[in-house]
């Protein structure tokens, strides 16, 4: 198939660091050329990749601190990615809401990947949005289905990881790891708060965005003190599989409803236990009781601390390479890309034998209503 990959301009591909989005897509675009696939990726010029590289920026817009605005780059970057949209059999829009408010004005088939949630005003566009979209979980869903009823849903495809590049280690430490960015809703806090719990030391090992300065400032700074609280920083691609394999477990305190949580899979990968609470994804990724813990509460979380010595190294590591290798992602969505390019293929047929009914075979696609569809072409 010929296939567009749509991917953030402001972060490169594969991110340096931080940068949940950008990882799956890299992953994605190369399994889909091991696959046999043409496929192109639109992304920062100075991203990575064996695809075929679209770029009209030679930077990603992270590294662009010397841009007054950075989001006239971005505008171009997506316009002339959907300019050659005729080009290719489907278009897979990773970046979220600017494209597909201009998803009409294409007519190759558009797949949206929902890698973030929708707020109040993006809802604005998602109520519009009629062609195809597919959420990272489960848990998604349902949020997805009740705010854009009339897009079609493809259900859920999980994301991926680099299984083979994660360092699997059997033999753990005694320090328990945060590694997430440093903001409340990650729950960095909590985190402290089981650590003093428990008497172990925690490494926190995350970015701090200028939207969370304040509260690192004002909640964190004072809990870090280079002993048992420490922080490590924003750590890259090496070190943080070195943090991964060497903690005794990895905390996960989220405060919100996370759709897929990159760093859990990352872990296990490395035979290390996650305990999370049960919020959003979590359930589906971590098997409780076999590759870590699942937990409502701070005390909860501190208690499994002490169980997790029992988790399975080999158990953790299994679990990934079953279900969030990227041959596995990859062939999860080309099933999904076959289904809309033959729907949009129908569709063109029926436009061409009946011409008249255009409008309803187009809606009747998007649906995926096959009734409707023939009833269009007879």
């Amino acid at each position: 198939m010929r296939i567009l990959q749509i991917a953030p301009l402001w972060e490169t591909v594969p991110p340096p660091a931080y940068g949940g989005t950008e990882a799956v897509v890299s992953l994605l675009a190369d399994e889909l050329v091991r696959q046999g696939h043409d496929v192109t990726l639109a992304a920062s010029g100075d991203s990575q990749t064996r695809a075929k590289l679209l770029s009209v920026y030679h930077r990603s817009l992270r590294r662009a601190d010397d841009l007054a605005d950075r989001n006239p780059y971005d505008w171009v970057h997506m316009a002339t990615a959907l300019e050659h949209a005729r080009d290719f059999d489907i278009v897979h829009n990773h970046t979220g809401e600017l494209v597909m408010a201009m998803a009409n004005l294409v007519t190759t088939p558009m797949l949206t990947t929902t890698h973030c949630m929708t707020t109040h005003d993006t809802e604005f566009i998602w109520r519009r949005y009629r062609q195809a979209y597919n959420t990272i979980s489960r848990w998604q869903m349902a949020h997805f289905a009740r705010v854009a009823p009339q897009a079609r849903s493809m259900g859920h495809v999980y994301n991926a990881i680099d299984v083979e590049t994660f360092p699997f280690e059997t033999e753990k430490g005694g320090d328990l790891l945060f590694l997430s960015r440093v903001a409340p809703e990650k729950g960095p806090q909590h985190a402290v708060e089981v650590a003093k719990r428990t008497g172990r030391r925690l490494i926190i090992a995350g970015k701090v965005d200028n939207y969370d300065r304040r509260f690192f400032e004002e909640v964190m700074r004072d809990l870090i003190d280079g002993e048992q609280i420490v922080f490590f920083g924003e750590a890259d691609a090496r070190q943080k599989r070195e943090l991964y394999a060497r903690a005794m477990c990895l905390l996960m305190p989220i405060t919100w409803d996370e759709p897929f949580g990159l760093v859990m899979p990352e872990a296990m990968a490395c035979g290390t236990p996650v305990i999370a609470f049960n919020r959003g994804s979590a359930p589906e990724i971590i098997a409780h009781g076999r590759t870590g813990f699942i937990v409502d509460t701070v005390a909860e979380m501190a208690d499994a601390v002490a169980d997790v010595r029992r988790i399975d190294p080999h158990a953790c590591r299994a679990l990934v390479r079953e279900r969030f290798a990227p041959a596995t992602m990859a062939a999860n969505y080309v099933r999904v890309y076959e289904r809309l390019a033959a729907d949009a293929q129908r569709a063109r047929a029926v436009t061409v034998h009946a011409p008249v009914p255009t409008a309803l075979a187009e809606r009747a696609v998007a649906a995926g209503d096959e009734r409707a569809i023939a009833r269009a072409a007879s």
